[in-house]
């Protein structure tokens, strides 16, 4: 039983960590404005900032590491 809850908890993390990379990339952003105030708002709103925090932290990460380099935009896959 822990170990589902633990991975639901992951998964809802991860999915945060996207949508956090979403907005930073296109400048969208999930609204919370939709649910009612309460707890059910403040928990999506904590979520989400969890996502943010993960975001920040991994492109932190990713700046200082040797195992990542900037892509010149030329060079982007998909790109023409």
């Amino acid at each position: 039983m822990l170990g589902r809850v633990f991975h639901y908890a992951a998964d809802v993390v991860l999915v945060s960590a996207v949508l956090a990379g979403v907005k930073h990339s296109s400048g969208f952003q999930v609204t919370t404005a939709g649910i009612p105030e309460g707890p059910a708002r403040q928990t999506a709103d904590t979520v989400l900032g969890i996502g943010e925090k993960i975001f920040d932290y991994t492109a932190a990460l990713s700046y200082t590491s040797s195992y990542f380099e900037r892509a010149s935009p030329s060079s982007s896959p998909g790109r023409q």
